[in-house]
């Protein structure tokens, strides 16, 4: 079991630092060669089309807060052959990210060391690899407190540079805007999306985060907010202050920008920026990537040993040296720019996964999948980013197309050797594909982990109340009935459960009806009534949609609390009232409780509903 231990600094600040790296230090000037000043437009636009994926993660891990994130919503969304392609291409892709940050640590050691070879530069970025790994074993909370120091000084030196160079901007370098046509500045955003792909791998580690239902879309609309205007301010000024020749290229593109504005001390000052940005990103990515394997493991679609934590240090610590492992490997063997464009192709499929996964997950209409955020514009924003990018996924070019669907192919095939004959898990998608074709079909296991997630995140132990929902008979009536029809049926429910006969209920539930009506408002009845014995209490659920007849001075009533207990129960009869009466008043009841599909689901109704437990009995 994972400790929680990451609050919404922590988060703001994985999520602001796997943005700050690479994809604003080293990519500029690449970026720069293959569009001119447009790149502007290129790294405004990849942050505006990060916000479905953004919005779209922040419902599923409200939702499902499970570390392995993006391959958990995937899993269980659109089953183990797409989970598993989804888990692998999550750990590739934040993998090769914090490869590329660490080879811009070791691109750093070009200005200590001028002459320093490309094989000097990977093996600088190895170092800090394992170096990043081992603070990754030690602690999530380490890492977290390392992260924090790292991303506040790093905001501020970006905060410093922009101020200090809006004076030396000269608007002559904007000109030609586009001079590879808007085309390449298109081709560029799909490149530099991955720049921004940090954003949401934080939910990777929401199983360690305090209250993640509203902790983790609150760290990232934050992080969100504040990178994509530093990153549009920062390369602005870049443009603006360098000439062409020299900015274009160029893998030190703010270092040169620093030192137009500020000489050598300029150099210093980027120099530091630049070291905390790769730290911050390489930190964060090891701690997010090795969280995919993990996850993978705990559902078998991966060898077991990779869910192991430390006994002591409570780290995945054979998945993060798996990861490490893996970044090492894509240092020592992949050039920068089919790191970044295979990394960005990866991710993209990854968020065209993402988004038809809140759809498959509204669309089954689970009581229990209950995210406490949900994405705006449904379906139409999801339907729209999916379209948008495949269109990215083909703009970016043969080789990073040739590595992924390599990638695809290896992973396909490592579920049909390994996964297949292992797992037996029921899919959202599948069952809403079942639910299409019948709708008489038996209630699936990822209702029940839905249900067990929704009470963990929200801290919710279930009371007595609670406990007799549990067990209780449900009465899902079809049609119209009586009062009478209806207490003979709750009479035949609950006869073994208190040991009282059939007639001897329903007498006795007559009667009561006969004193007093036990409509409390039009739609809804509570009977009950006190039985011979001890230490007995029972619920019944009804549901009428087309109504149950008790008077013809009230409407039929469609909902209905039966309460059976004996003498020495009554103050709990009086608490049970109580609290039916704050669980009908919840705005969303109504509506989930007519919406609910079958007997279980309403069961769902009531044991995820927000109202408050009781602690004492």
């Amino acid at each position: 079991m994972l400790k929680r231990e990451l609050k919404l600094l922590d988060v703001f600040c994985i999520a602001a630092g796997a943005m700050i790296s690479s994809g604003l230090f080293v990519l500029p000037g690449i970026a720069f060669a293959m569009a001119g000043p447009a790149i502007i437009l290129s790294y405004a636009l990849a942050g505006l089309l990060m916000v479905p994926t953004m919005l779209s993660k922040a419902e599923l891990t409200t939702a499902m807060p499970k570390s392995g994130g993006s391959y958990f919503f995937i899993e269980r969304s659109l089953g183990p052959m797409a989970g598993t392609l989804a888990g692998l291409a999550n750990w590739l892709s934040i993998t090769l990210k914090s490869a590329f940050a660490l080879v811009g640590i070791g691109a750093l050691a070009t200005l200590l060391a001028p002459g320093a070879g490309a094989w000097t530069v990977k093996l600088i970025a190895i170092a800090a690899c394992v170096c990043f790994a081992a603070v990754n074993v030690a602690s999530v909370k380490i890492t977290g407190r390392l992260q924090v120091l790292l991303v506040l000084v790093l905001l501020g030196l970006l905060m410093f540079y922009a101020a200090a160079g809006a004076a030396s901007v000269r608007h002559t370098r904007y000109q030609p805007f586009a001079p590879f046509g808007m085309q390449s500045m298109l081709a560029v955003a799909g490149m530099v999306f991955v720049s921004f792909g940090g954003l949401t791998k934080v939910v990777s580690v929401s199983e360690e985060v305090r209250r993640p239902h509203k902790t983790l879309p609150l760290g990232m609309f934050l992080a969100f907010a504040t990178v994509n205007i530093l990153y549009v301010i920062v390369i602005v000024i870049t443009v603006g202050v360098l000439d062409p020749a020299g900015l274009s290229g160029s893998l030190l593109p703010i270092a040169l920008g620093a030192q137009a504005i500020l000489g050598r001390t300029g150099v210093v000052i980027a120099g530091l920026a630049a070291l905390l940005a790769f730290a911050t990103t390489a930190n964060a990515g090891i701690l997010s990537a090795s969280r995919s394997p993990m996850a993978m493991s705990r559902d078998g679609l991966l060898p077991s040993a990779l869910a192991h934590t430390h006994k002591r240090l409570k780290t995945p610590h054979i998945s993060i040296a798996l990861t490490a492992a893996l970044a090492i490997v894509a240092i020592a063997f992949l050039s920068i720019e089919q790191l970044v464009k295979t990394a960005s192709t990866v991710m993209i499929l990854m968020f065209v996964l993402v988004n038809a996964s809140v759809i498959i997950m509204r669309q089954s209409r689970f009581q229990s999948y209950r995210p406490s955020f949900r994405a705006p514009l449904y379906p139409w924003l999801q339907i729209a980013a999916i379209a948008v990018y495949g269109f990215l996924i083909v703009e970016m070019g043969t080789v990073p197309l040739v590595l992924t669907a390599a990638f695809a192919v290896a992973a396909c095939a490592w579920y049909f050797i390994y996964v297949h004959h292992r797992i037996e898990r029921e899919s959202a998608f599948v069952f809403l594909v079942k639910n299409i074709v019948s709708k008489d079909i038996r209630r699936t296991g990822l209702e029940e982990e839905l249900r067990q997630l929704s009470l963990e995140r929200h801290g919710r132990t279930l009371d007595r109340f609670d406990r007799l929902v549990t067990t209780c008979p449900i009465l899902d009536i079809e049609g119209t009935a009586s009062a009478r029809e209806l207490f003979r049926r709750v009479a035949a429910a609950l006869a073994e459960k208190v040991a009282i006969s059939e007639e001897k209920l329903y007498e006795l539930l007559l009667a009561r009806e006969r004193q007093s009506s036990t409509i409390v408002q039009p739609g809804l009845s509570i009977p009950h009534i006190i039985v011979e014995g001890t230490g007995i209490f029972e619920i019944v659920l009804v549901r009428a949609l087309a109504g149950v007849t008790f008077s013809e001075l009230h409407p039929p009533v469609t909902t209905a609390f039966v309460l059976v207990g004996s003498l020495d129960e009554r103050n709990y009869h009086l608490r049970a009232l109580m609290t039916i009466a704050h669980l009908v008043r919840e705005p969303d009841f109504e509506a989930r409780w007519r919406q609910a599909r079958n007997p279980e689901a309403l069961r769902d109704v009531v044991l995820l509903s927000s109202r408050k437990r009781e602690v004492w009995e």
